[in-house]
């Protein structure tokens, strides 16, 4: 396996990157382009996903990224919820809110498996 040397590489940016851009275009669908504010917060903590996650690996101390991934893991959840609130205000159809749960699943569970693997570093450092 390769050495990550830029935060692009990371399998969990690049998801996250791609689950913005989802976000992004939904957002400026109508009808939910006119709830400026359920669009708001949509954008900003898809945003936050990909943000935290080159925030952290950018300070390279292991301690910092995995606290960065779990703001990550957090952003992504509130994704989840504003996803059930497009659903439940009929903004989105049921397939549509299935396509992007599931992206939002995919990054949860990739920052996971990344989170484990910066907490090996951090023992391994520690020893």
């Amino acid at each position: 396996m390769a050495k990550v040397e830029r935060f692009e590489d990371l399998i969990a940016w690049q998801k996250a990157r791609v689950l913005t851009k989802d976000i992004y275009v939904l957002t400026g669908k109508t009808p939910v382009r006119k709830d400026r504010g359920l669009t708001g917060q949509l954008q900003r903590a898809a945003v936050s996903v990909m943000s935290n996650i080159a925030e952290g690996f950018e300070r390279k101390r292991p301690n910092e990224f995995y606290h960065f991934l779990t703001i990550a893991k957090a952003s992504c959840a509130e994704v989840q919820s504003l996803l059930y609130v497009t659903l439940d205000v009929g903004y989105l159809h049921q397939d549509d809110f299935a396509k992007l749960f599931q992206k939002t699943d995919e990054v949860l569970k990739v920052l996971g498996g990344l989170k484990l693997s910066v907490e090996r570093q951090k023992r391994a450092q520690a020893s």
